[in-house]
């Protein structure tokens, strides 16, 4: 699956569960686009625009992490924090620095495709 946030591609390691799975098939048909805000100093949040299957386990997350919080929103974190999350992936090829630059300093636009 491919990402772009505000208009630059980033490379994501996905992980292998039901949850990806259900947010590929939802790009098969087009291009899904997340609203995203800044939320708590550490993270940007925006709704999938559906629940998709989940299963939370208590997580510290840190820079580059991308996780399913309440089964409809997708959160990446520039910052760390400890939640119940459902692991999707993480951002690859980028420093701290840059993911806090890319996350961290507005509001984002999330762009994924299935391609």
């Amino acid at each position: 699956m491919r990402m772009t946030i505000a208009d630059t591609e980033i490379k994501a390691a996905w992980e292998n569960n039901p949850s990806v799975k259900a947010l590929e098939e939802m790009c098969r048909d087009g291009e899904l686009t997340i609203q995203m805000s800044r939320y708590g100093g550490f993270e940007q949040v925006g709704s999938i625009g559906k629940s998709l299957p989940r299963k939370d386990v208590q997580t510290k997350t840190s820079p580059g992490d991308i996780v399913l919080y309440s089964g409809s929103q997708m959160v990446m974190f520039y910052g760390s924090n400890s939640w119940a999350y459902t692991r999707l992936g993480r951002i690859t090829g980028c420093t701290k620095k840059e993911i806090r630059k890319l996350l961290g300093t507005k509001d984002v636009t999330v762009t994924l495709d299935a391609r």
